[in-house]
């Protein structure tokens, strides 16, 4: 089975972390965000993955190579001008329709559930696409997609709806898609996936382009968009099944301190006051540095926390007690 991880995003709203990394390279417990997605898709069976890159791009293919799991092949799509989802998915689609099915998933996520259960129940109902949606309270601030009896998508958002909904749930930008469906995509670069490809082919009376709504006990979702998300990722030390992500990242020099996450090579002097925090790889803290709810990255330690982001970040000549 092969799959693509969409990825070549600026990454605005992670800002100023995203100055320094793409964002499916940032350090998530002591391992790039893109090192745990790469895990799951060899765990449920991918054995070839296209990626798209576009900010930072040789950062983002050094650590997708440098954590690419044993018998995974790595394919890269380099977006010079950004292609939006649906133009990145078009790029790549010579090469996923080779996969009956195919895994297309978002690259700004951290997630556990069952792909290759998902992928065979998509075949067995002779799905064009299916589209995982989650059973989240989450939804009306992520986005939910309206489904009828028979699972098919009826409404995307706030932004498309044919009526005939009985269900819902939280868009996980986890999917899968059969080779046809690849027929039916716009002949334009650039397009969203949702709105530019799919809308309209339900629109035209497409039936099988159908979502699967899942409970919270089947599937884990966490966004990594945010500041505040970005640092609940980190602290988060919830396990991902057959990853042992805390033994990889120690084995890198990565430490995890009560409620601090160390990375390779950083040092906190005495004196250095940190809590609920991250602090990047050979990171120097100083015995001034005090800051809780942040992390510390490129010499300054930075809230992320939205009653703590008034203040610039501090750097560490200035830090304070």
């Amino acid at each position: 089975m092969r799959a693509m991880i969409v990825a070549a995003g600026l990454g605005t709203r992670l800002r100023p972390f995203t100055n320094w990394y793409p964002k499916p390279a940032l350090p998530v417990r002591g391992l790039p965000l893109i090192a745990y997605s790469l895990a799951l898709l060899a765990r449920d069976g991918v054995r070839e993955v296209a990626i798209n890159v576009h900010h930072l791009p040789e950062k983002l293919m050094a650590a997708a190579r440098e954590h690419c799991p044993p018998g995974l092949a790595l394919h890269f799509s380099l977006e010079r001008e950004l292609l939006d989802t649906g133009g990145g998915i078009r790029r790549m689609a010579a090469f996923l329709r080779e996969s009956d099915p195919c895994l297309v998933i978002g690259g700004d996520m951290l997630f556990d559930v069952d792909l290759a259960g998902l992928a065979a129940r998509h075949r067995a109902r002779r799905s064009a696409a299916t589209l995982l949606l989650l059973d989240d309270p989450r939804a009306a601030a992520f986005g939910s997609l309206g489904v009828d009896a028979d699972g098919r998508v009826r409404r995307i958002a706030k932004r498309f709806d044919l009526g005939g909904e009985v269900g819902s749930g939280l868009y996980t930008w986890i999917n899968v898609f059969s080779p046809r469906l690849f027929d039916s995509l716009p002949e334009r670069e650039v397009f969203s996936h949702l709105d530019h490809w799919l809308a309209p082919e339900l629109a035209a009376g497409a039936d099988d382009i159908r979502a699967e709504l899942v409970s919270r006990a089947l599937c884990r979702w966490q966004p990594v968009g945010t500041p505040e998300e970005y640092l609940d990722a980190n602290l988060d030390p919830r396990p991902i099944r057959g990853f042992d992500a805390a033994a990889r990242a120690r084995a890198r020099g990565v430490r995890f301190e009560a409620d601090l996450v160390v990375g390779a090579g950083a040092r906190l002097a005495p004196g250095a006051r940190l809590r609920r925090a991250v602090v990047w790889d050979a990171e120097q803290v100083p015995a001034e540095c005090s800051g809780s709810d942040g992390v510390f990255a490129a010499g300054a330690f930075h809230a992320c926390r939205a009653a703590h982001r008034d203040a610039p970040a501090v750097p560490p000549a200035e830090a304070g007690a």
